[in-house]
């Protein structure tokens, strides 16, 4: 079985007082390694985030570090809750890179209703400075990202119809289609309730190699693992039957909303992959597991 190791028993990174945008919570980020260094866009909130924290408002903030403990951080936004879609703020990025632009996938939450949330997207040359290109998807959505390049000359996006994964193909990042289901809940397991992708996929010899998260009947979140085909990603080659990682030290557990793991970032990094992931939806960590221990034991598939 395959199992993330993290890089610290501790927060790799935490709200920062000084900065009322940020001072509650830190968690849900994506993040790209680039001309060696780390880089982070993250959702922050004000008092909190979730329905219970009351009506908190969403921003995504960047930072920047050799080795993933120690970062340096902007003091102000690099997106704001400035468009209507984004009353009350961008949420969850997703970043990949593809002819020497980023682009990331975010959820832009406009409220008042909580299932006001749209798939949106923005584009970077430098990580900081973001052009806005709107709604991709005008549905009630989640847990979006691209691939890190074309197949067959199109652009590939998953993303969440509740409760499960679903991939769509586009020629220009404006028109979706081809709208298929490619994994679903598994009831009375730890994948009961629903699944989401957490980062990007990233590479693998043996195809695309895909982090998601799980949740199950008392709302805990883990995170999987599943492999889909290189050339033809709706088709899931494999996929573990138990999580890589789940919420086990203290602010993992305890937060704004308990005994939660999820992520939004993958990085391929040297002899490994790296999940940078959210504790409890308060604070940042990181794990990761060895290339040369990503192996899909068939004792261990789902498919």
């Amino acid at each position: 079985m395959m199992k993330l190791t993290r890089i610290s028993k501790e927060p790799i990174f935490k709200p920062i007082e000084k900065h009322k945008w940020e001072n509650a919570a830190v968690f849900n980020c994506a993040a790209v390694y680039e001309k060696g260094l780390f880089h982070m866009i993250y959702r922050a909130t004000d008092i909190g985030g979730n329905e219970k924290s009351g009506r908190y408002i969403n921003r995504l903030g960047y930072a920047v570090s050799k080795d993933l403990l120690n970062w340096h951080r902007l003091s102000e936004p690099v997106l704001n809750n400035s468009v209507p879609q984004e009353l009350r703020g961008p949420e969850d990025p997703r970043i990949v890179k593809m002819d020497n632009i980023f682009y990331m996938t975010y959820i832009g939450f406009a409220g008042p209703s909580f299932r006001d949330h749209k798939i949106c997207l923005a584009t970077s040359e430098d990580l900081v400075n973001w052009k806005r290109h709107g709604v991709l998807l005008n549905e009630e959505n989640k847990d979006a990202s691209l691939f890190p390049e074309k197949i067959n000359g199109e652009y590939f996006l998953l993303h969440r119809r509740k409760p499960d994964i679903w991939l769509s193909s586009s020629k220009d990042l404006k028109s979706f289609y081809n709208h298929t289901k490619i994994m679903s809940p598994i009831p009375g397991t730890w994948e009961h309730k629903k699944v989401g992708i957490a980062g990007p996929p990233v590479y693998h010899p043996q195809g695309w190699l895909l982090f998601y998260h799980a949740v199950d009947k008392a709302d805990t979140y883990r995170l999987g693992v599943a492999l889909l085909d290189y050339d033809n990603p709706r088709r899931v080659i494999a996929r573990q039957s138990t999580p890589v990682i789940e919420p086990e030290l203290d602010w993992e557990i305890n937060g704004f909303v308990p005994n939660v793991i999820f992520s939004c970032a993958t990085i391929e990094r040297e002899d490994r992959y790296i999940v940078i992931y959210a504790g409890a939806d308060t604070v940042i960590g990181a794990a990761y597991i060895k290339k040369k221990d990503v192996v899909f034991n068939k004792n261990d598939w789902l498919v």
